[in-house]
């Protein structure tokens, strides 16, 4: 490190021991304050990682938490939808402000912002990672106790952008019982792993259906291997959700926070 060293590895070119990945990290809004960042990932899509992400956030609303949620799958945006939230989102001179849910859980998404919920976004992975980045820098999000990051599906740009930029404490995976998803699972578990970021949970979605005449419980899409998954990757919780189309209705209609269910229990208790 030189004498005339700024401390700001972002704009300096010199190649010392001082530069660390922790200069990644984006800047937090100066008016922001966030306690716990959660991301919620999984190693492909339609597994119900929106879902998840949904369930935690409302429930550490309900126990009394400040919450957030920032929603970093910038193509495909289900988040606001699920809690019936519209844009636009305001602003100020100095950033932007993010909508709240009835319940009060912050919320910041693409859908937010664009003119037309429906209109598709067309962006290569750099515009896209840098407006997660955004997301975390150029919001105010005020006195958060626990905010999750709806991550995208896969280990590409934007996975990589938030764990570099944003201060992330730990991650829950979300799969389902299909036998492909163990290699998609083990995938996530090592980029983690390569990140240095711990794996508090992991959710297995999809994961029965309960017959509504014996109560019995019925493997649709094959026996679960979560324990198995669980224990072979270290995870120290693990979570299953039935399909239960109350829940499908609740996010169709957005009224997730008034949806009742105590699957992720263990899994909030990890994370607190």
């Amino acid at each position: 490190m030189s004498e005339s060293c700024s401390h700001n590895c972002e704009s300096c070119s010199a190649n010392c021991g001082e530069r660390t990945a922790e200069s990644l990290l984006a800047p937090l809004n100066v008016n922001s304050s966030v306690k716990k960042v959660i991301g919620v990932v999984s190693g492909k899509g339609g597994v119900g990682k929106s879902l998840v992400t949904s369930l935690l956030a409302v429930k550490a609303s309900r126990e009394g938490y400040k919450t957030a949620i920032l929603d970093a799958d910038i193509t495909g945006p289900s988040i606001p939808k699920a809690f019936g939230v519209h844009g636009p989102a305001t602003a100020t001179e100095e950033a932007i402000l993010p909508v709240a849910s009835q319940t009060g859980i912050k919320i910041m998404s693409l859908n937010l912002l664009t003119a037309d919920e429906t209109d598709p976004v067309i962006w290569r992975g750099p515009v896209i990672a840098g407006t997660v980045k955004q997301f975390w820098s150029d919001v105010i999000w005020e006195n958060v106790d626990y905010m999750f990051i709806d991550m995208p599906p896969g280990t590409g740009d934007v996975p990589l952008t938030v764990f570099q930029s944003i201060p992330v404490d730990g991650i829950v995976i979300v799969t389902t019982p299909q036998e492909l998803v163990g290699m998609i699972v083990e995938k996530a578990v090592k980029m983690a792993g390569m990140m240095n970021i711990p794996v508090l949970a992991l959710v297995e979605n999809m994961s029965y259906i309960t017959c509504p005449d014996c109560g019995k419980k019925l493997s649709v899409f094959g026996e679960s291997r979560l324990e198995e998954a669980q224990k072979a990757y270290g995870i120290p919780v693990s979570a299953q959700i039935p399909i239960d189309s109350r829940l499908a209705k609740a996010c169709d209609k957005g009224m997730i926070e008034l949806f009742d269910g105590n699957w992720l229990d263990t899994v909030f208790d990890k994370i607190k």
